[in-house]
Parts: C-alpha cells; structure tokens; sequence
C-alpha cells in the first residue's frame, strides 16, 4: 500500500512511514519538532521558575529518586559535577525537605541519600506538568495518529530504557 491509500492518516504522516528508513529523513523529522520541543522547556523553566528549583537540583532529585542508592560522590559522578559543589547541592535540597542523608546498612561510616515524600510529591507535579503539556500537544490529533505516538512513547519505553531504569547508549566502542 502506498503512503497515500492510507485514509485514516494525514498525507504527512503516511509518507513518514514510508520514509522511515532513511536515517537522513527521519533526522529532519526530528528537527521539525523542535518547535514542540522548545514548548516543553519553556513550560518546565517556568514551572521551575514558580518552585524556584534549579535544573541541576531537579536533575539531582530524578538521580536519588532512581532504582540505585546514591551517596554524594555517586551523584557528582552522575551529574558531572564535583563532589563539594554537589554536596552543597544536596545540602540545600535537604534544607528544603527535599532530600535526607542517611547511615548506610552495609557500612554504617557511609551516608547515602534518599528521597523524602516531599521530593517524591514534587517529581510527581514536575511529571504531571510535562504529560499534561504534552497531551495538550496529543489530543487534537485523530486518534489514528495518537495511537501511532502512543505506539511510538511504547516502543521507546521497551527499547531505551534499561531494566535498571536508565537511558540505553550506543555504544562506540565497537
């Protein structure tokens, strides 16, 4: 079936589906959403704004609150940033009842970090903004074409997220 016998798509999405595999092409389809990019952080600068919460300390919070106890010098590694400035970094995210340092079981001279219910309820209004604004993006189009995104949000949770909840990179050492 050629892109455009397909009734239930738009004439733009029949022809991306028949333009999937040249990389080039869908590269350019992906540029063409940086408008709807730039919508998204727009929104979460703002509503970071409103909980005067920097990018790097939400960053923080999503790392703490993943599927790996952290200690400090885990989470600099992570956010690439050096082991005094994160742990001013955690210091005021504990402040904030954000965060809370505690004894590690295995070895009780080490401290990890975890996240409280404040932090959890804060990530939680963070993720909700971002669904919502995306939906707004969503809902207009014909259910045909929101099945394809939500296939799509599928398939990219199947294949680019790591058992252990991270983001799965190429790998260039081969």
């Amino acid at each position: 079936m050629h892109a455009m016998d397909d009734p239930l798509l738009s004439p733009v999405v029949a022809a991306a589906r028949d333009e999937l595999q040249n990389p080039r092409i869908l590269s350019d389809r992906i540029a063409v959403g940086r408008a709807l990019w730039r919508e998204l952080v727009i929104g979460f600068a703002h509503q970071l704004g409103s909980l005067d919460l920097g990018f790097t300390q939400l960053a923080a919070l999503y790392a703490v609150a993943g599927p790996v106890t952290l200690t400090v010098g885990d989470l600099a590694e992570q956010l690439g940033r050096s082991h005094s400035a994160t742990s001013r970094l955690v210091g005021q995210l504990v402040e904030r009842g954000f965060l809370e340092r505690r004894v590690e079981v295995a070895d009780r001279r080490q401290r990890v970090l975890a996240i409280t219910v404040q932090g959890q309820v804060l990530l939680s209004a963070v993720d909700h903004a971002r669904a919502d604004q995306f939906l707004a993006v969503v809902r207009p189009m014909p259910m045909t074409e929101r099945a394809l995104v939500a296939m799509g949000v599928a398939a990219l949770a199947n294949h680019a997220v790591t058992q252990r909840g991270g983001l799965r990179r190429e790998r260039t050492d081969v």
